[in-house]
């Protein structure tokens, strides 16, 4: 028979301990409650000893009821697929002890066998699931911590926390459905406009391997020792602000692959829009008071897989960054032949660059001057 709540004695239980009367009172009610909801003393032992009783209300409302197996069979999928593709969303391999799985598990779990029937190989959706995994799983700590900016108040108590935070979890967290699935649509729609198939394509049905693209890489300089002078919450801040400043940047042209720190990537068929969106992108973080910021441009074949690129050109627009001045933009000769007229351009040198055979020359990127720019505009016009 279940022990009642009223029946254990938490400060014996080592549950209590370091707390003053009002603190000591609000996590006993805590403690009774969670306990009246299924928790085990062992699991508030264990959220105690971790720090995390506050959360462990979240947790339940959260929780599932369903094991591994229950939701391989109801959605009548593999098992062994569906703990592939659990693993590759970046969750530990399932314990077919605990019913740790919702509706929604098995809801998606049905999806999965929707994809596979359609003819969808696992090895692609292992690939979109490592994807999704790692994009949620950035999602989610982004919305946690929104979530504690926006609901943690001064002089709460535990109990106050616990189930203010329960209580939001469950109004909340649906809300957010709507707004991935429109996210998901409207880049799904994005991706087949910038998409082109060619006939080759079609005919061999298969994708070419490559294509040609410019790439750009641009960071903030100094970003590392910053670390040592300011604290965690400002370094943050920092690049939270240059997050910002690149996705304002990116335009249809210019697509922002990703941000991680301190460093963003853009990929585009276009080397003129892409050199002009890094040296907005340069003016956008000085006029911000960021630390400078230098780009490097390349173009030549690069291969998409997962939402990422790879390839020559993406290396070498790594490599050109690491020796651009601060506040500069650094382009092979390739880009700078492919937008010879719309910015004003100055040999920066040849340069012997990591991983990159021959020397390459390089040079720099500047808004031509205004006299400068109506004489090009005549040109492209026919003018002299």
């Amino acid at each position: 028979m279940a022990t009642e709540p009223s029946e254990i004695d938490f400060a014996a239980a080592g549950l209590l301990e370091g707390l003053d009367d009002k603190e000591r009172t609000a996590r006993e009610e805590l403690l009774k409650g969670l306990l009246e909801r299924g928790c085990t003393l062992d699991e508030l032992k264990a959220a105690v000893a971790e720090d995390r009783l506050v959360l462990l209300p979240v947790e339940r409302v959260l929780g599932g009821r369903y094991s591994a197996d229950e939701v391989a069979q109801r959605a009548d999928v593999d098992r062994e697929v569906l703990f592939r593709v659990w693993r590759a969303l970046g969750f530990a391999p399932a314990d077919n002890r605990q019913h740790a799985f919702t509706d929604d598990d098995v809801a998606a779990a049905k999806s999965l066998k929707s994809f596979i029937d359609a003819g969808m190989s696992e090895d692609s959706m292992i690939e979109i699931a490592r994807v999704l995994g790692e994009g949620t799983a950035r999602l989610s700590s982004t919305i946690t911590a929104a979530f504690v900016d926006t609901y943690l108040k001064p002089g709460d108590t535990e109990r106050d926390v616990a189930l203010r935070f329960a209580a939001m979890a469950k109004q909340l967290l649906p809300l957010m459905a709507p707004v991935l699935n429109a996210a998901l649509a409207g880049h799904v729609r994005e991706s087949a406009r910038r998409g082109i198939i060619s006939r080759s394509e079609v005919e061999s049905g298969q994708l070419a391997r490559s294509e040609s693209v410019t790439v750009c890489f641009a960071d903030l300089v100094g970003f590392t020792s910053l670390g040592g002078e300011v604290d965690v919450e400002e370094l943050g801040t920092v690049a939270r602000r240059l997050a910002e400043l690149a996705g304002e940047v990116s335009s249809e042209t210019v697509r922002l692959v990703k941000t991680i720190g301190d460093a963003a990537m853009f990929v585009s068929t276009d080397a003129a829009d892409t050199v002009e969106a890094a040296l907005r992108l340069v003016e956008a973080v000085s006029e911000a008071d960021l630390p400078l910021l230098r780009a490097g441009i390349a173009c030549g074949p690069a291969l998409t897989r997962a939402g990422d690129w790879y390839g020559q050109s993406v290396n070498l627009a790594s490599r050109i960054t690491g020796v651009a001045r601060p506040g500069s933009v650094l382009c092979s000769e390739q880009v700078r032949n492919a937008a010879p007229d719309q910015f004003e351009w100055s040999r920066a040198g040849r340069f012997r660059l990591k991983g990159v055979g021959e020397h390459v020359s390089l040079y720099r990127a500047r808004r031509p001057s205004e006299g400068d720019a109506s004489g090009r505009s005549k040109r492209r016009r026919g003018g002299r």
